[in-house]
């Protein structure tokens, strides 16, 4: 049985473990060592079962306490090397990840306690940001957050996914009406920048199978979108095509500020 719970998922803070009764990891670490260890408890789990961390790229919102967690835990820590290039002089890093450095490569596969996982590059404004395609116990994830566009490596893994984990941060109508400036609305939406409602609707329809049986929408903007707007775009796009929310396949958007449920594969 594999365990999934998104411990937080937004600006504030971005961190998501995937477990099962041998071990487990975290995919970045954007809140603090002591609210990752509560919320993890209250549902029966221990931080004390993570073997290591992978992390998607080098924004605070991602890696917060990546370095405390190697620096206490001793937990390897795995990213590309231009990735680790750029946390060996972060101020949450620097210094930190002595004996926990691991370096993964784009399109290959490192293997850890029979969990195999490997890095794709997504466009976004960062040094580089990857997401990940994961393999433990015969269920595979499809992680991908903070993504400017859709490219062909993104259709690929997501397409492969029998969980989802997508970026839907912004609704277009939303983001082009409110008040963050004109600057910082081309930067959201200028393809180096996050993922709108509606394109991650449009890649829902072009990947889904029967084989995806959970889609968990990720990094939602609090003052762009609300968890109504994403879930109604994307159930919209998997009726299309067909599929049935809640017959079909659990369709969740994931709380930015409290852990969501477990759920388990």
């Amino acid at each position: 049985m594999v365990r999934f719970v998104s411990l937080s998922s937004g600006s504030n803070g971005n961190c998501y473990y995937i477990g099962n009764e041998r071990c487990a990891f975290l995919i970045d670490a954007g809140i603090g060592p002591r609210t990752i260890k509560k919320r993890l408890a209250s549902h029966d789990l221990s931080l004390g079962s993570v073997r290591f961390v992978l992390v998607t790229h080098e924004h605070i919102d991602h890696i917060k306490s990546v370095g405390m967690l190697a620096e206490k835990m001793k937990l390897p820590v795995y990213a590309t090397r231009k990735l680790h290039s750029v946390l060996a002089y972060h101020f949450c890093t620097r210094g930190r990840l002595s004996g926990c450095i691991r370096h993964t490569a784009l399109g290959e596969w490192s293997e850890v306690d029979d969990i195999k996982f490997t890095p794709f590059a997504v466009p976004h404004d960062a040094a580089e940001t990857v997401g990940y395609h994961i393999e433990i116990d015969g269920v595979r994830f499809t992680l991908a957050t903070d993504v400017g566009d859709i490219t062909p490596e993104l259709v690929k893994y997501a397409s492969l996914a029998n969980v989802l984990i997508l970026e839907s941060n912004y609704d277009e109508q939303m983001l082009a009406n409110g008040s963050y400036t004109a600057h910082l609305k081309a930067r959201i939406s200028s393809g180096n920048g996050h993922l709108s409602n509606s394109k991650a609707a449009g890649l829902v329809r072009q990947v889904y199978s029967r084989q995806m049986k959970a889609l968990f929408l990720c990094h939602l903007s609090e003052n762009n979108n609300t968890p109504v707007l994403a879930l109604n775009s994307i159930e919209s796009a998997l009726e299309s095509v067909g599929a049935l929310p809640g017959r079909d396949i659990i369709v969740e958007p994931l709380p930015r500020r409290t852990s969501s449920h477990v759920y388990t594969f």
